[in-house]
């Protein structure tokens, strides 16, 4: 076991029926019923493969979120990946599915729709019941499949924050491992956390704001980060915490999205650990289309900053070059936009540079990784961005917990 949660490698699985949470959740083009990105899909492809190589009956739970959509053109994708055919069903726990499982033959695979056409997925049924694990236990999707399964596992990671039955439920009832993809991102995570070559520097951008604050208080308090580099919105509030001139636009920016209470929460942080939070040093707008540079203090009134600037960059490249680890989550600025990319790619070739151990989660980080080429030059890229930041906020994940439970039932027939 790792972390008290049993692993691939201490479970049998040839001619059992196996339940496979994961989680390939990805945006949908819904004029053409396909999907836009394929990469938690494929991430999820070495478990789907060794699970039904070794001989399973093996059924996919997923959801499809963002666009409440079918898990149709998942199964495609998946089909097409595998390089062997993913059934699907239209159906989640109902006759129909349950009949298309007791058919699957050993190294067949099942994709189940989407679970959360079923009300006790939904996130608005999580969070307003908030039902415990013992009580998930005894939902319709977990009743209605559990008898039919010799053994659950969960490969959904990126999904670990969530407190749903698909996902915290089955454990209660039926022996449970994790599939190799969360065992690998809970490894990553963890090493970030508890054993990180020094020195240990957060990189933290982007617009999330809540998710960055949330992080920077346990991992400062906790001695995990030596340095935190900020950058983007995260940058811009320590900035105006810090009574540093960044243009009356980047502020109007600030209250007007409601962010103004992280401006206390950063002075309250900047205080307490000022010396480990490296703010901006130039600030970057555009202007006419075309890229202008100052001084932080020296920026003009109007304008809001979309980027940092140049002797920034300089300045953390050199950071994280030294660094043992780097930990990453969220651009230094609008990189979708060519005018405002400088910052977030000189930043993003550093962290491909360094020899540290490199850690990169966020869909928005992600996205950069992919756009400069540099997803192959990364450590380690989490599929989690919810889960991911939980984690790192020093909570206790509900799957994890249930995984736990799972793995002290023993394997019929063991």
């Amino acid at each position: 076991m790792r972390f008290g949660i049993r692993t691939l490698d201490e479970v049998s699985v040839r001619g059992k029926t196996v339940l496979c949470r994961v989680d390939i959740n990805q945006p949908v083009d819904r004029a053409t019923g396909t999907l836009k990105s394929i990469n938690r899909i494929r991430a999820c492809v070495p478990t789907v493969r060794e699970l039904a190589d070794k001989g399973a009956k093996l059924v996919l739970l997923a959801h499809q979120y963002k666009n409440y959509y079918s898990t149709k053109p998942h199964a495609a994708v998946l089909t097409q990946l595998l390089g062997r055919e993913v059934k699907w069903i239209d159906d989640v726990c109902g006759p129909a599915a349950r009949e298309a499982i007791r058919g699957l033959r050993e190294g067949e695979i099942l994709l189940l729709d989407n679970v959360r056409f079923v009300a006790e997925e939904q996130t608005l049924f999580e969070q307003k019941l908030r039902l415990s694990h013992v009580e998930q236990a005894k939902t319709q999707v977990v009743e209605k499949l559990a008898p039919l399964a010799d053994l659950y596992v969960c490969d959904a990671f990126a999904a670990a924050h969530r407190d749903q039955p698909s996902l915290c439920g089955f454990e209660q009832v039926l022996p449970s491992a994790m599939g190799r993809l969360f065992e690998q991102e809970y490894c990553a995570v963890s090493q970030v956390m508890e054993q990180p070559e020094r020195p240990c520097v957060f990189v933290l951008g982007g617009a999330k704001i809540a998710d960055a604050f949330q992080m920077m208080e346990t991992v400062l308090s906790r001695g995990v980060a030596d340095t935190i580099l900020t950058g983007g919105l995260v940058g811009n509030i320590f900035l105006a915490a810090a009574g540093s001139g960044i243009g009356q636009g980047s502020l109007d920016f600030i209250y007007k999205s409601n962010y103004g209470e992280f401006i206390e929460k950063a002075k309250t942080l900047y205080m307490r650990y000022g010396g480990k939070i490296q703010l901006p040093k130039d600030l970057a707008w555009v202007k006419d289309g075309k890229r202008q540079e100052a001084l932080v203090g020296e920026i003009p009134a109007e304008i809001a900053a979309v980027d940092v600037g140049y002797w920034t960059a300089k300045t953390y490249r050199e950071a994280i070059l030294s660094a043992g680890t780097v930990f990453v989550n969220g651009p230094m600025g609008v990189f979708e936009q060519v005018a405002s990319e400088y910052g977030t790619k000189a930043v993003w070739q550093a962290i491909a540079d360094t020899e540290g151990y490199t850690v990169l989660g966020g869909g928005d980080s992600i996205t950069a990784t992919e756009k400069y080429e540099l997803t192959e030059k990364m450590g380690y890229i989490c599929t989690g961005g919810g889960a991911l930041i939980r984690f790192l906020s020093g909570e206790e994940l509900p799957v994890v917990r249930a995984l736990r439970h799972g793995s002290a039932i023993p394997e019929k027939g063991a």
